[in-house]
Formats: C-alpha cells, structure tokens, sequence
C-alpha cells in the first residue's frame, strides 16, 4: 500500500461483487470478519481466507479470491482473525472467547460476555502453535455491564514497533440483540507478542452528532500510504430507528488521530444480503487492482439475520 497514496484511493471507484463470496454454513447464521494471505504470500500460491463462524476460525482457500472452499476449522473459542506474514512466518491474532455455552448465556443477559486478544503462529499454515495471551484487560473502559470485550485485533509495523489496534468495550445494539464493540483503542510493542502497552484513552469513541457513528465505534483498520495514514472504519449508527453500519476511509497525519474523507460502501436497505450492515472488512492490493474484502448482514432480527463475505474492486491508476 506504501506506493499509493490518498489522493488515488479518494478517486477510485470501488465495483461491488453482485453475490458473496462465502455464505454461512455448517449451522452457523454468520461468516465474518475476513482477513487474507495474497498468493504471493502464501506457501502454496493461492489466496487464503481467515474468517469466523458461529463455531469459531475458519480457513478458505482459493485459485482467484473469489471461489473459496468452505474452509476448514482452526480455532474453537475464537473470532475476528487477523493474519500476519512476518520474518517468514505466519502470526494470527484474534479474539478468544470463552466456550460456546457462556456466550449463549451471554445472550440472554445470564452471564458477562470476556473476551481477550491471543495469537497463534504457523510456519507452513498447516500446524499451529498454542494460543498464546498477547493483550489483557487493563483499562476500565474495556469493560461494561454486560463484560470485558477486547477484539478486532490489527496488526501495523511501524519501524521496530507493533502497534496492535483492537477494539473493546460492549454497546447493546437493540434491534439486533447482540452487542457491539464501544471503542477502537491501539497497543504498543516493540515484541511482537507480549509487553504490548495500550493507550490510556480510546482514539476513536462513540459521537452523536456523527451520522456513522452515534452508537459505537465498531472496528479500524489502519495501512500506511505513501503520504499518510488511512484507516478502513466501520461504526454502528442508527437512522430512522434502525441500527445499521457502513465502512469508511479516514485519514491520518499519525495513524492516531483520524478525520473523515468518504464513504466507500453503505448499506442497500433493499432487502439484500447487505441491506442493513456493511461491516468488517481487509483492503488488498493485487497488481493494480484494490479489494476490499467485508462481510454484510441483511437484518437486525438475531433469528433471521445472516451475515455473508463478499468484496468490491477498484482499478488503480499509478
């Protein structure tokens, strides 16, 4: 991403895939929170898709980025993979859950809802090691009456640092039943799996007066350009009554402090497989092409929702 810069993202025009790439399955209402190896970062030259279910990660695999296997499971207990190719090997972050029967009870308000940011690392993305503890709950805001929630973990290097960004906190959504993530706060490391240091305030918060983002602050993702900093956002807001998200691009002097630049996908509200939620979402470039994976939810009703991964794709001129 280091060879584009804000301007050129700011005018490209991103072309939405007509059908997901990847739909729930296995029981699951939901596959969510996509996170990508390139081909040319993968051992076997083919594209390799982290993503959640019900049951917790999954691993797709694909020729062309667009008709994925239904993947395998590699994680119980987990959701919201980030993967990592770094000094030859292969570090996944996530969010560790406890077991499935607490965060069903979790739903119905009889038990408080933890979750913390592990890692796994792999050589060969065949064999994995033990989850490993990378950030705990340290900041009062992290926590709320329904639990402690650290998620959305993201991954940027800075020179010798890693500056972990996640999101915390829990914001009950009421027309979906479910909570989602308050704040988006960030960590620091020179070590790329302990002594990671958080920020003693969130750097993006609930506001208002802001139309994408009156009810929390959802998730960030932050990529270095070559003249700033961009972050791939999305936050829950509620309009007409209706909860409903949209990713968007913010900009920043110093991946920190972030201002709005535009909208790049916004719900449909038309009934489709992205009518009420664009959500979570990893920006790729392959050749002169950008991609940006997501996954879109049709509904709010937790019965009826369901929760898909598609893309859109942009030509980039250099």
């Amino acid at each position: 991403m280091q060879s584009l810069s804000l301007s050129q993202l700011k005018s490209a025009s991103f072309d939405l895939s007509p059908t997901p790439v990847l739909r729930p399955f296995g029981g699951s209402f939901v596959v969510a929170d996509p996170s990508l190896l390139l081909p040319k970062e993968s051992p076997d030259g083919k594209w390799h898709l982290f993503f959640h279910t019900t049951f917790g990660i999954h691993e797709a695999v694909s020729d062309d980025g667009v008709i994925f296997t239904k993947g395998k499971k590699l994680l119980p207990r987990a959701m919201r993979p980030n993967i990592n190719r770094v000094d030859g090997r292969y570090v996944l972050f996530f969010e560790r859950t406890r077991p499935l029967v607490l965060n069903a009870l979790n739903l119905v308000g009889a038990a408080k809802w933890k979750s913390e940011i592990f890692a796994t690392e792999s050589c060969d993305l065949q064999t994995w090691s033990a989850p490993k503890a990378v950030l705990r709950h340290t900041k009062a805001f992290e926590e709320s009456k329904r639990g402690v929630s650290l998620s959305n973990p993201y991954l940027l290097r800075i020179g010798s640092v890693n500056r972990l960004y996640y999101s915390c906190g829990l914001t009950f959504i009421r027309d979906c039943g479910f909570c989602e993530p308050t704040y988006v706060n960030y960590a620091e490391s020179e070590d790329l799996l302990m002594g990671y240091r958080a920020s003693a305030a969130p750097i993006l918060s609930p506001d208002r007066d802001d139309p994408f983002l009156n009810l929390c602050a959802g998730c960030l993702k932050v990529y270095k350009l070559s003249d700033c900093f961009i972050g791939i956002q999305n936050g829950i807001f509620e309009k007409d009554g209706k909860s409903a998200s949209a990713i968007l691009l913010l900009s920043s002097d110093d991946g920190l402090r972030f201002q709005f630049e535009k909208t790049l996908i916004a719900p449909r509200f038309d009934g489709s497989w992205m009518s009420q939620f664009v959500y979570a979402s990893h920006l790729v470039r392959f050749g002169d092409t950008l991609r940006l994976y997501f996954n879109a939810r049709n509904e709010a009703n937790p019965l009826f929702g369901r929760e898909c991964i598609g893309f859109a794709q942009a030509k980039i001129e250099f």
